[in-house]
């Protein structure tokens, strides 16, 4: 148990102190966890073994409903076509592509098996590509792409994987068989994702209270993943649209208390598991590398070659055939464009292809990783006969390969790529949208406080009422002093005024200031800890709504 708590606390020491370094120097947390964690497992001392049951049980269903929460399901049902067409397509058309090279040039290896490699190589892992990706500051439609690709591929590639390892044990292999197991499989975790959603909605009065509502959300991913594995359809998926639904509903379905807590919480769980998931993904080479002995050098190097080569030569290729399409064969699906923009209107007619740009950025986000892991190391020791499963010890340095050279390699040059091809959201027009949506907001405000003020409630007070209009008539000057601002900012440059500038330094120092003075009251025995935590929750709300610091 000792031994157990200094790991963990090491993991969590190394992950603060990588997360520090990253932000300095620019480079990205999961190349560089990866790479502390091959250099532990080389250590002397305990190391962890992947347990695949533990990663695809109990971090998967939380990292993916965190990242449903974060995503937009309008977005990506606009961008539906092509989030199919990475998660669904590229994902089987990668897993045969393996599976045929295995085939063919690794002596002795069958489709079976290759198949089995591909699919668990196949669906990239979002995860570091967002994080760079937001911080370079990518367009909303790639963002929402990564995402989309992310949360849906990791349910095809366990199905293809699971008909793979059934093949490969004796059970044989049928076409329309394995496509009617993933389409019901699909179905039902959909269906059983879908009633969570809903289940959950009748505790959104219980969900208004912070802790509850916490409770609630940490255990709605588990509940929605155990619920659909007990009857056999995708987990993956269950979690997926819960969290999507879930999170598409938030705003009414929570308080703003609940919502304010339940995000920070969320944004520790992922910080904590993403960094234990690249650490274990690191720890896992000398066991990968131990089982290579049985075969020959020639092996390796085809084997390796076809599964890396597949991996990043693939997905550029599809992007680009797919977005070469005849035109009749881009569909609009439900009268909207669903290969558009974010922000393009869905009335208009012809889908908005990616360019050459958004192909090569979507193309290196392809970075693989737990999930990879996880699932190659779910094949079993033996067949159902006994014998040793087949090349199972070279599918899975295969697999942590593909890991590290997209993970390292891509990871390490995303984020100068995105800068080199000049691919940047437009910050301007965002900030734009975001203050002219606050003008809506204050206007309906002052449009609810008029009709208030003419129903003439007994209770009602004109001098609040007053206090109230003033307070929002100065938002709202200021709201379109900002959008005035912004009409002419060019280049997509977000216009920050010397005097604007001026004023959020005089803001934060003056709630420095409060703070300051709220800690003598509480020294100096005038003010009890439990007024000085409420008053610092006033000013931290307050400090929150200001724009971050450049």
């Amino acid at each position: 148990m000792e031994t157990l708590l200094l790991l963990v606390l090491g993991a969590v020491a190394a992950i603060v102190a990588v997360r520090w370094i990253a932000d300095r120097s620019g480079l990205p947390a999961a190349a560089l966890l990866t790479l502390t964690g091959i250099a532990y497992a080389y250590l002397p001392g305990p190391n962890i073994e992947l347990d695949p049951e533990l990663v695809l049980t109990l971090v998967l269903p939380p990292l993916l409903y965190s990242a449903a929460l974060d995503s937009s399901l309008m977005a990506i049902r606009r961008n539906l076509r092509t989030v199919v067409s990475l998660s669904v397509l590229l994902v089987t058309v990668t897993a045969l592509a393996i599976g045929i090279g295995f085939e063919l040039f690794v002596a002795g290896a069958t489709l079976a098996a290759g198949i089995a490699l591909g699919a668990a190589v196949a669906p990239p892992d979002p995860v570091a590509a967002l994080a760079v990706g937001r911080k370079v500051g990518l367009p909303p439609r790639i963002i929402t792409l990564i995402q989309g690709e992310g949360l849906l591929n990791d349910a095809t590639a366990l199905t293809i994987l699971s008909v793979a390892i059934a093949a490969a044990q004796g059970d044989g292999f049928s076409t329309p068989a394995a496509v009617g197991q993933f389409l019901v499989v699909a179905a039902g975790g959909v269906a059983v994702g879908v009633f969570i959603a809903y289940a959950v909605r009748p505790l959104r009065r219980l969900r208004r209270d912070p802790l509850s509502s916490n409770a609630v959300s940490l255990a709605t991913p588990f509940v929605a993943y155990l619920l659909a594995e007990s009857v056999h359809v995708s987990g993956v998926l269950a979690v997926v649209v819960a969290g999507l639904i879930i999170g598409h509903h938030n705003p009414s379905w929570a308080s703003g208390a609940s919502r304010l807590q339940t995000d920070a919480v969320w944004r520790l769980v992922d910080f904590l598991l993403e960094g234990i998931v690249f650490l274990l993904i690191g720890q896992q080479l000398p066991a990968v590398i131990s089982g290579l002995g049985e075969y020959t050098t020639d092996t390796i190097l085809t084997a390796s070659a076809i599964t890396v080569g597949v991996v990043l030569l693939l997905r550029p290729l599809w992007l680009w055939l797919t977005e070469h399409l005849p035109q009749s064969l881009h569909t609009r699906l439900g009268g909207v464009d669903v290969a558009g923009d974010d922000d393009a209107d869905p009335t208009t007619t012809g889908p908005t292809r990616l360019s050459g740009r958004e192909i090569v950025v979507l193309s290196w986000a392809g970075t693989r990783g737990v999930i990879s892991l996880a699932a190659i190391f779910t094949l079993p020791l033996t067949t159902d006969a006994g014998a040793p499963f087949p090349d199972r010890n070279l599918l899975l340095f295969c697999a942590f390969l593909a890991v590290l050279v997209t993970l390292v390699g891509q990871g390490l040059t995303f984020a100068p790529l995105v800068r080199a091809l000049g691919l940047r959201a437009d910050e301007a027009d965002q900030a734009r949208m975001r203050n002219e949506a606050r003008t809506a907001s204050v206007e309906a405000g002052l449009v609810r406080l008029d009709e208030l003020q003419a129903e003439q409630h007994d209770d009602v007070d004109d001098d609040a009422i007053e206090a109230i209009r003033d307070q929002l008539q100065s938002r709202l000057e200021r709201y379109r002093r900002r959008l005035d601002m912004l009409a002419g900012a060019e280049g997509g440059e977000l216009p920050m005024s010397p005097q604007y500038e001026a004023a959020l330094r005089v803001r934060r120092a003056v709630l420095t200031r409060q703070r300051e003075e709220l800690l003598h009251w509480r020294d100096i025995g005038r003010l009890p800890d439990e007024g000085l935590r409420r008053l610092e929750r006033e000013l931290d709300h307050e400090e929150g709504r200001l724009p971050a610091r450049r």
